[in-house]
């Protein structure tokens, strides 16, 4: 490959380099500078060549990654909306259609399902084809559906349209893929966790939307409002970046030159000298993408807690979501003395309770407890590390779970006790995002967290029984499962092989490496 030009700078040529030692570097043709002082201002090896992490560490972070923030962010966004949506859409069919406590959960179950079905798909899908291809076909997909699922004219329908949501909403984790290659090691991490910051804006958003609509329109507006997120990010994915080491890891150098001079040109700084090399072995395409190479030696054990944590983690946030609509709209009847008639319950619509405009702000309330848990997460993670703070954050959530047991009527404790479980919980799927991307390499990062994803929309599926079905019969027993689960999910995180905080990311597995030579 052909050395680059760079404004400022001379380019190595052969004549050149039989006149001047490896050691200097022509910067002007009447002097040379030393090769310490050529390395701190461009950042190029000695032998001339650079690698993706140093060229991303040396243009730093500018503009161009501040525009693919607000991009992947507004994706980040519409996924929030149409979680949030969950909790409000099925008191309001509980009434309208008169489905049963099981069947709402179903309506938030085969979301999940359709999400973990896709995940391993659309990380295969990015691994060999590229990440702005997947959540391009994405976000159309989920657009497509969205508005259908608003036409739905019976259970069935809503069923089998918000399957398919759920089968494209599996794809917008690898959004934060995307996001975290183009990020320089110091920043990383950080930038990882403020994108949260959109999914709690969504959710926030998607609170007051509802408060607006449901009350004159009902539900179907609501879906269908919800969608609009997503077409603004259909509409801007022509401008999307494709990732430079995907370019790399799929023999598309010149693409990853292009998207690294862009990256130059954006954040005003100069591009670097000499040839981008691989710098572990990454080149054999068969090699990318595949499911099982997950279970590698060197991978097995991280793979197999991550997955265990990433399930633990959704069971509980999208469980306390859940519960909150639940128990305002029930804590009444769950915390009263006299015996509640299931049955009945379950199954006649007279017992129904729409949300109302004092569930809706404490709803909102709850949402906003994410934004300092972001905060809390960033201080946090920099310094104890990413597996500390994933087992910090799983304990206070069990001990705020606990809490939850004592049954009162009181809404102001029962706001209190959600919204700091909630900010928490928060931290913690922000944390796991951060470590999973890191701790696979460039060649199987998609697909390992498409995979986490799956395992999470399992965790997911499962909730909605607990939080919906189980709650109503049993409060202490629904919240002593999510606190032995996010127990549980702390001492995994103890357990996890590999600490990425402070490491680059790496390009592929170290061929024959063994579990003695990665511990932490």
């Amino acid at each position: 490959m052909g050395l680059l030009r760079s404004k400022g700078y001379q380019d190595i040529d052969a004549e050149n380099k039989s006149n001047i030692s490896r050691n200097t570097v022509l910067v002007d043709p009447e002097c040379q500078i030393p090769q310490e002082i050529e390395m701190a201002s461009v950042s190029v090896v000695p032998d001339d060549t650079f690698t993706i992490t140093q060229a991303v560490n040396a243009l730093g972070f500018g503009w161009f990654q501040v525009k693919l923030s607000l991009w992947t962010g507004l994706c980040w966004m519409a996924d929030s909306m149409e979680m949030t949506i969950l909790s409000i859409l099925s008191p309001s069919l509980h009434c309208d259609w008169h489905i049963s406590r099981y069947q709402q959960a179903l309506t938030t179950t085969i979301v999940f399902l359709g999400m973990m079905l896709s995940s391993t798909f659309w990380g295969n899908l990015s691994d060999r084809y590229g990440r702005k291809h997947a959540l391009t076909l994405c976000s159309v997909l989920l657009f497509y559906y969205g508005i259908l699922s608003s036409l739905a004219p019976s259970f069935m329908w809503i069923l089998l349209l918000r399957g398919l949501v759920g089968f494209a909403v599996g794809c917008t984790p690898q959004s934060v893929t995307l996001y975290a290659e183009f990020l320089p090691t110091k920043q990383r991490a950080k930038c990882v966790v403020l994108l949260d910051c959109f999914w709690a804006l969504g959710a926030c958003f998607e609170v007051v939307l509802a408060l607006i609509v449901m009350p004159t329109l009902g539900w179907k507006w609501l879906l269908a409002l919800s969608t609009v997120p997503l077409l603004l990010f259909a509409l801007i994915c022509p401008w999307l970046p494709e990732s430079a080491r995907y370019h790399v890891a799929s023999g598309q150098t010149d693409k990853a030159l292009e998207t690294l001079e862009k990256i130059a040109k954006d954040n005003g700084k100069p591009m670097l000298l000499g040839r981008l090399v691989v710098d572990d072995a990454m080149n054999a395409p068969a090699h990318r993408g595949r499911f099982r190479d997950l279970l590698v030696p060197f991978l097995r054990r991280t793979s197999l807690l991550l997955w265990f944590i990433w399930m633990a983690c959704a069971f509980c946030y999208y469980g306390l979501v859940l519960m909150t609509t639940q128990l305002f709209e029930a804590s009444n009847s769950l915390c009263s003395s006299e015996p509640t008639n299931q049955l009945k319950f379950e199954t006649c619509a007279a017992e129904c309770k729409q949300l109302q405009t004092t569930d809706y702000m404490d709803l909102l309330w709850t949402t906003l407890a994410e934004f300092p848990g972001i905060f809390i997460t960033i201080f946090i993670i920099e310094r104890f590390g990413r597996k500390r703070t994933m087992a910090v954050q799983f304990i206070i959530y069990a001990l705020c779970c606990s809490i939850l047991m004592i049954c009162t009527t009181r809404r102001s404790f029962l706001t209190v006790m959600l919204f700091f479980a909630r900010g928490i919980i928060a931290g913690v799927f922000q944390a796991a995002y951060v470590y999973t991307p890191e701790v696979y390499p460039t060649s199987l990062r998609a697909v390992g967290v498409g995979s986490c994803s799956a395992m999470a929309r399992l965790g997911a599926m499962v909730t909605p029984y607990v939080a919906q079905v189980l709650l109503k019969s049993s409060l202490s027993l629904a919240i002593t499962i999510y606190t032995i689960a996010a127990l549980s999910a702390a001492v995994a995180c103890m357990v996890l092989p590999i600490e990425t905080n402070g490491k680059e990311l790496t390009e592929s597995v170290p061929p024959r490496v063994t579990n003695k030579t990665r511990q932490t």
